[in-house]
């Protein structure tokens, strides 16, 4: 595992990074250095755009932190697993959890799609993003999740390649060891995705549907009934470390 510098801000800067580079700041970004951490020109951050891996820069500005000059690197590049995590949408502070959550246990992408009982009726994608981002800088991330628009369930189920391994999450599986279920999935080479569905369940003509995906595998998630955002950390931590990255294994 690389060493990562925790003491120093880091900052997402949607631009190329390379030795020497000046990367200009937004409103934002020049705020939170100058405002909230209180850094002057010549402090030494983190920058990192998913792409180019991690770089020391340092602050530049007169009255005010304006840009990022790029000093070496830190760390390469790195990239995510393929994993994508589907759900249906809850309420405000509720998704801001669950989506940071995600990111943490590595999830490449966020996928929303809505079900009969889905309890938010309009989903915020653009804060979602921000999120993503936020919770990349606060743990040492390096990819940046892609995060896609809301869905049916139906279309999304129509879509999505029928070689990847669909991991439904579901409360009416008969419970049995999870851990033991993963360990005789079938290939998941192609990719995984971990659906999650609403606190009020599916509705049983969208439990048929899913039952008839082709690669799918049906996960009970213990004896206690989670709510959604506690289901997805719990689901996401068991995929990681029998199918995922954290015993080495990438996507």
């Amino acid at each position: 595992m690389p060493c990562h510098d925790f003491r120093a801000p880091r900052l997402f800067v949607d631009a190329p990074l390379a030795q020497d580079a000046r990367v200009p700041l937004d409103r934002d970004q020049s705020n939170y250095l100058g405002n909230v951490l209180r850094l002057a020109a010549g402090a030494e951050v983190l920058a990192f755009n998913g792409r180019d891996g991690e770089w020391q820069a340092a602050i530049e500005g007169r009255k005010r932190p304006d840009s990022l000059v790029i000093l070496q690197p830190v760390r390469p590049q790195d990239r995510l697993p393929d994993l994508t995590y589907v759900f249906a949408p809850l309420k405000h502070a509720r998704l801001d959890y669950m989506v940071q959550k995600a990111i943490e246990m590595g999830a490449a992408t966020l996928q929303p799609v809505l079900t009969r009982f889905t309890q938010a009726s309009r989903v915020n994608t653009e804060r979602m993003r921000a999120n993503v981002v936020e919770a990349a800088e606060q743990c040492g991330i390096l990819s940046i999740a892609t995060v896609a628009e809301p869905v049916p369930l139906e279309r999304y189920l129509g879509q999505r390649p029928a070689d990847r391994l669909l991991i439904f999450c579901d409360e009416a599986a008969e419970v049995q060891s999870p851990i033991q279920s993963l360990q005789g999935a079938s290939e998941a080479r192609q990719g995984i995705d971990v659906l999650i569905g609403p606190e009020g369940g599916f509705a049983e003509e969208e439990r048929a549907l899913l039952l008839r995906q082709p690669k799918i595998l049906r996960l009970a998630l213990g004896p206690r009934i989670m709510r959604a955002d506690t289901a997805a950390v719990a689901a996401l931590a068991l995929v990681q470390a029998v199918l995922g990255d954290w015993g080495g294994r990438s996507g």
